[in-house]
């Protein structure tokens, strides 16, 4: 039996780290793909391997301002973001410019195409969160005024709009709030815990820990996440679904595994917390265990371990 699919889809975000990953596997379910990226934090090392594929196609482009699509698409899927917090203060106005403008143009574009739109979300919406974990209910501790605003509040107008055009222009929507993913093709220098204590630990360097450590992060394996991607787009599902692993582990507990995990000698140093950096972090997933079948299946463990192979590759 042939379970390939068929049809046409436009992806923002394609040269990044989800994107990329989310872009291969779309072909190998049987999709043709655009994928589109302006390389702000995207890499064309990333898609490099996925040009030779007959189905592929790549622009470099701006999704700010309204697209000129000559072709129509069965699905506009918009992963176009810096989505790190280095990356997105250091690009403030248009990290809010590509959540609220770039969402409103592809979603009247979807609109006009007929298309079903998929949005990816965050688990920033939730800001530092005051009920644990944090299901799909909840409507979070957010400021709208600090740093981490820009990501955060872009995030949760663009969700608006997203249920917006399905509430009053019937678009076929999807909307996924992805928590912390790590996984090969990752930016060395986006800032994450992961790539900071990886490179740190590979470097001989000290890994540098925030605040006391006793903050908490839940990290799901990007094959993981891609899997309930998949699965979502083959549901006619329209609210919020929290895709994360609910494995939770202290920021230290994470600092200390990559040591042993790359036999490293560097030792732990401490300093300040960032402003608004949420101090525990962990999705309630029974709405996608449910409505998908899914649940992570990667141990932490040998997902780092992958991860830090693809680092070591990266630096020979």
């Amino acid at each position: 039996m042939n379970n390939k699919k068929t049809g046409r889809v436009l992806l923002t975000g394609a040269a990044g780290f989800i994107g990329s990953h989310l872009a291969r596997r779309l072909l190998h379910e049987g999709y043709e793909v655009v994928g589109i990226d302006n390389l702000v934090t995207g890499s064309l090392q990333n898609v490099a391997p996925l040009k030779k594929e007959p189905k592929f196609d790549f622009l470099q482009k701006d999704v700010i301002p309204a697209l000129n699509l000559p072709r129509s698409f069965d699905w506009v899927m918009h992963f176009a973001s810096p989505a790190s917090p280095p990356k997105y203060l250091d690009r403030p106005v248009e990290t809010l410019r590509v959540n609220g403008e770039g969402t409103f143009h592809l979603l009247e574009s979807a609109k006009k195409m007929g298309a079903r739109f998929f949005l990816a979300s965050t688990s920033e919406i939730y800001g530092d969160p005051e009920i644990h974990p944090q299901p799909e209910s909840y409507k979070g501790n957010v400021s709208s005024t600090g740093p981490r605003s820009v990501y955060d509040e872009g995030k949760r107008y663009a969700e608006a709009l997203v249920m917006a055009y399905h509430r009053y222009h019937k678009v076929s929507t999807r909307l996924i709030r992805i928590f912390n993913t790590y996984g090969p093709s990752m930016d060395a220098n986006d800032g994450r815990v992961v790539t900071n204590f990886i490179n740190q630990a590979l470097q001989g360097e000290p890994l540098t820990v925030y605040g006391s450590g006793k903050q908490t992060r839940s990290l799901q394996y990007i094959d993981d996440l891609i899997e309930g991607i998949i699965r979502l787009m083959a549901k006619e599902y329209h609210d919020p679904v929290n895709l994360g692993n609910p494995d939770e582990y202290t920021v230290l507990e994470l600092a200390n595994i990559v040591k042993e995990l790359t036999k490293s000698r560097s030792r732990v140093v401490f300093s300040t917390l960032p402003q608004d950096d949420p101090k525990r972090r962990q999705p309630d997933i029974r709405l996608a265990k449910q409505l998908l079948g899914w649940e992570p299946k990667i141990p932490l463990r040998q997902g780092l371990l992958q991860t830090i192979d693809y680092f070591r590759e990266k630096d020979r």
